[in-house]
């Protein structure tokens, strides 16, 4: 189920949109300010942001500059500026839509849609990813292993995914860390060191000799097939 991180200090926005939302069988999840914004991101881990500009601890646009520094997640923006300039400022910080108010739901929810399809992995790519011992199914969320759905929880589905969409490359320990954790972590290289642990006793045939959650020391952590 795709989750929504609603950002707006307009509570009669922040109702329609989570009424909205949940109808269509979307999870929701809301913030009033960028400060919460950030934290919420970092904790729930949203498919899509919906984010208004005028908030009233920052502007949008610096939350748009600080999720970009650790993620990848779509970015709608939904802001009653209406000048070119603005506009331009809040796509060139790493937003992927915008949308003026006011606004149709019917727009808004088509181009919610649309900024999810586009996160997801393209045509001919790796939607559903096969080791010679599990299967990970990004689109699904979930893996399998010997005919069976593994049970993962979130921080573990997250540093996963994180692996496997890296596609075989080295992710570094700080970017992961901040990818799955939040932008305020980058040192604490335990978190990682733990929770591969677990992966690995859950996913590995031999977790001692991993074959597909790799560590290179000092360095970061690979995927390979």
């Amino acid at each position: 189920m795709t989750r929504v991180l609603v950002v707006d200090d307009d509570p009669a926005i922040v109702r329609a949109l989570v009424i909205n939302l949940r109808a269509r069988q979307y999870e929701v999840d809301s913030a009033e300010d960028g400060a919460g914004a950030l934290r919420a991101a970092a904790a729930r881990h949203p498919d899509v942001v919906v984010l208004d500009l005028g908030l009233p601890d920052t502007d949008g646009v610096d939350v748009i500059r600080r999720l970009r520094e650790w993620s990848r997640v779509p970015i709608l923006v939904l802001s009653a500026r209406h000048a070119s300039g603005e506009k331009v400022q809040a796509l060139d910080a790493g937003a992927d839509d915008y949308v003026t108010k006011p606004f149709g739901m019917d727009e808004l929810l088509a181009r919610l849609r649309a900024a999810v399809r586009r996160a997801e992995p393209a045509d001919g790519g790796d939607v559903v990813v096969e080791t010679g011992t599990f299967t990970v199914d990004l689109a699904a969320k979930k893996v399998h292993r010997d005919g069976r759905d593994v049970r993962l929880t979130p921080t573990e589905w997250h540093l996963l995914e994180a692996l496997v969409r890296a596609g075989g490359r080295l992710v570094g320990q700080r970017q992961l860390l901040r990818e799955v954790w939040g932008p305020s972590y980058g040192t604490e290289t335990n978190y990682l060191r733990v929770y591969m642990a677990q992966l690995r006793r859950k996913l590995e045939a031999d977790p001692s000799r991993p074959r597909h959650l790799i560590t290179e020391p000092g360095m970061g952590y690979r995927f390979e097939k």
